[in-house]
């Protein structure tokens, strides 16, 4: 299968996406320079992340699961810069166990953010968000 074949509302797999886009097979950003991409999960079953919808627009926090996230040294710069750096940003949503839904190839809606969210420990922190 192939990128451009994709449909949004279809469900995939983990090993679908790790075929598909060339990419690891764990975290909630998954870039694949092989295939130009990013592959972001919002996984709404259990997760350390805030992932939420506002107004059709998916408000979705970075990468960094404890302490202040960084945009230095992992895929929030990526995200950060994907207007510009020419990565393909592919987005898919969790509300079964193992169950991928591709929602869309997406973009910024607006400029990335900072809030404070609690990290897995129960710390408060400052993550970034990214409206997408």
């Amino acid at each position: 299968m192939k990128i451009e074949s994709l449909q949004p509302g279809t469900h995939y797999s983990n090993q679908d996406l790790c075929k598909i886009f060339l990419c690891a097979p764990q975290g909630g950003m998954r870039r694949s320079k092989r295939t130009n991409t990013l592959v972001l999960i919002a996984n709404h079953i259990k997760s350390t992340y805030d992932d939420r919808w506002e107004d059709g627009v998916l408000n979705y926090t970075g990468m960094g699961q404890t302490g202040n996230q960084s945009l230095e040294g992992n895929q929030n710069i990526t995200l950060f810069e994907s207007d510009t750096n020419g990565v393909e940003v592919h987005l898919f949503e969790v509300f079964k166990k193992r169950i991928y839904t591709y929602k869309a190839q997406v973009q910024l809606a607006s400029d990335p953010f900072q809030e404070k969210q609690d990290d897995g420990d129960g710390w408060a922190r400052t993550v970034w968000v990214f409206p997408l």
